[in-house]
Parts: structure tokens; C-alpha cells; sequence
């Protein structure tokens, strides 16, 4: 009995794993989805703090918070349309920058190393990379209608989800425990979005005047990828600063600017990501920080990029669920920071 239960827990894992790789067209801008309701929710909430506001009808709250939120993104959009294509007529200039930079380099060292650094530069696509940088974004903005769709009915199916709970549990306890789980999930994601969004915010923040005032092309686009990339625990805000230094290595040609770059966009990093946000952050995730790391590079190599930003949410919630079920308690109990994965 206890090897046929193990063959179908395996064939369970086999299964998921694979409807995660074929249908993760349909299935990431659903998650993308539930993560933007339950920014919904934050703005929502803050609306509720505000004495006259809180009043108003629960929908009505919703649908403001949905077209603020919405209007956002839509303005983003635009600015980062307009940067993409002051990047792209600048391409021959930046192709150029690079024999410039890598003759500077061989000049610098005049040493093996500083050859093969002369090499790597010579060779490197830059054009390229940005082309890809620019299809993932556009993969994203591609998909907004159908994450459109999917928030939409998500809404709806919001007011009337917690009368199919009742109907579906006769039992209140079971009722309770069911709804104190899915309490559970909401409380830490819409803690985690708020808390990760406004240092990441933050962060962005800062970059694009550093970046504006060095004179970088198309600041609030490289600010944008600083932010996005925040999301992304460990590694993130380390790529996130090691962008623009790159790209203002071959736009100016020199080593002054990127330098500047590095430095004070590193800085940044370190004081909010490293400083500041783990106290904002408190036990609001608790994870382990291998379990984190090791979920960043699972969701990466299924979802890629995507894959990454969504790993600490989608792994709370699978912790959560995970605990609320004695045979799997002892797992969430491993993934958790603490030991105690009720959060």
C-alpha cells in the first residue's frame, strides 16, 4: 500500500511538472493575474484606511482600485515603448562604442587577460541581447489581454466566492480552517507584493535620477528593468545594477560614467536591499533562505525569467497549503525559515 502511494505521489510530480513546461502559455498570465488581484487588493486596502472612503461599497472600492492600478501600467507602457525606440535608433552608435571600449581595455592591461577581455568585448552582440531583452517584454505586454480576461472573471468570481465555500462545507470548523488557510495565503502574498513593491519602487526611484543626471539614454527604461529585477531574490538586484553599467560602458566609451553607475546604483542596492528591507520585511517570508534560492533556480529553468519573479509567492502558498495537511506538514515545517511554516 505504502509503494503504490509513493508511484502516485511520483506520477502526481511527473504530471504537474509537465502540464507546468506545455501549458505554461495559458498558465503564467493566469498567475500574472493573481498576482495583479491581489495588488488590487493592496490599493483596495488602502483605500479602506481613509475615513469616507471606507464607507463606500466593497465593488466600488474594487473598481478604483483596478482602474488605478491599470492606468498605471498602461502609462508604463508607453514610456517604455518610447524608451525602447530611442534605444533601438541608437544601436549603430552603441556597435561602435564597443571596438572603442575594447581598445581601451587592451591599451589598460596590455596583458593576456586584458586580450581575451578585448576579445569577449569584440565579440559581444550587444544588439542582440538588447533585441531579446526587448522580445521577453514584448512576450509580456503580448499577453495583457488574456491577463485582462483572466482578472476580470477573477473579480467577479471574488464576490461570490465565499457563498460556494458555505455551500460546499457543511461543517463550520471545516468552513473555518478552509478560509483561515486562504487568510493565511492572502495576508503573506499581499504583504510580500506591498512591502517588495515599495523598496523595489524605491530603488527604481533613485536609479532613474542617478542614471537621468549621469546622462545614461533612456533612464526610466533601465529604472524599470532595475525594479522588475528586484523581484527576484538573490540575484536580481545584482543583475539589476550590473544592466546599466554595461550599457553605459558601450554607450559612452569610457569607464568614468559606467563606473559612476556601478557605484552609486550599487550603492542603492546595498542600503535598501540589504538594509533596509529586511527590517520592513520582518517575518513577513518566512523561507529559508536555500529553500528561496533553491526555488529561484526550479522556477527558472520551468518559467525562465518569469519564472523567477513568480517563485517566492507561488512557493508561500505552496508552504501553506503544504501545512495545513499532516502528511505533509513535516515538508512545509523543512521549507520554512523558522520551523514553524504557519507563518
Amino acid at each position: 500500500m505504502e509503494y503504490s502511494k509513493r508511484i502516485y505521489y511520483l506520477l502526481l510530480v511527473v504530471i504537474i511538472v509537465l502540464l507546468l513546461l506545455y501549458a505554461q502559455s495559458l498558465l503564467i498570465p493566469f498567475v500574472l493575474a493573481i498576482l495583479i488581484w491581489f495588488v488590487i487588493r493592496v490599493f483596495k486596502s488602502l483605500l479602506l484606511r481613509i475615513p469616507y472612503i471606507r464607507k463606500w461599497p466593497h465593488w466600488l472600492l474594487t473598481t478604483i482600485s483596478s482602474v488605478i492600478l491599470l492606468s498605471l501600467l498602461g502609462l508604463i507602457v508607453t514610456l517604455i515603448s518610447s524608451n525602447i525606440q530611442q534605444l533601438s535608433s541608437s544601436f549603430p552608435e552603441y556597435e561602435k562604442n564597443i571596438n572603442a571600449v575594447a581598445d581601451k581595455i587592451g591599451t589598460t592591461f596590455n596583458i593576456d587577460l586584458g586580450e581575451s577581455i578585448t576579445n569577449a568585448i569584440r565579440d559581444f552582440n550587444f544588439t542582440s541581447i538588447l533585441s531579446s531583452l526587448f522580445s521577453a517584454l514584448t512576450s509580456i505586454f503580448g499577453n495583457a489581454l488574456l491577463i485582462l480576461v483572466y482578472l476580470v472573471f477573477i473579480l467577479l468570481e471574488e464576490t461570490i466566492f465565499r457563498r460556494k465555500l458555505e455551500l460546499i462545507y457543511s461543517s463550520k470548523e471545516s468552513l473555518e480552517r478552509t478560509t483561515g488557510i486562504l487568510q493565511k495565503i492572502d495576508n503573506s502574498i499581499s504583504n510580500y507584493i506591498a512591502i517588495k513593491s515599495i523598496t523595489s519602487l524605491s530603488t527604481g526611484f533613485l536609479s532613474f535620477w542617478v542614471l537621468y543626471f549621469i546622462g545614461v539614454d533612456a533612464p526610466f527604461f533601465w529604472a524599470f528593468i532595475i525594479f522588475i529585477l528586484n523581484y527576484i531574490p538573490n540575484i536580481g538586484s545584482l543583475v539589476a545594477t550590473l544592466f546599466p553599467t554595461v550599457f553605459a560602458l558601450l554607450q559612452f566609451g569610457e569607464l568614468t560614467h559606467p563606473l559612476l553607475v556601478l557605484i552609486i546604483v550599487g550603492a542603492i542596492q546595498l542600503s535598501i536591499g540589504s538594509l533596509i528591507e529586511p527590517r520592513i520585511m520582518g517575518n513577513t517570508l518566512n523561507m529559508s533562505p536555500l529553500v528561496v534560492f533553491l526555488t529561484l533556480v526550479l522556477w527558472g529553468m520551468i518559467w525562465g525569467v518569469t519564472g523567477m519573479l513568480l517563485s517566492v509567492p507561488i512557493t508561500v502558498i505552496i508552504i501553506l497549503i503544504l501545512n495545513e495537511f499532516p502528511g505533509t506538514r513535516g515538508i512545509a515545517t523543512l521549507l520554512s525559515r523558522r520551523g514553524d511554516p504557519g507563518l
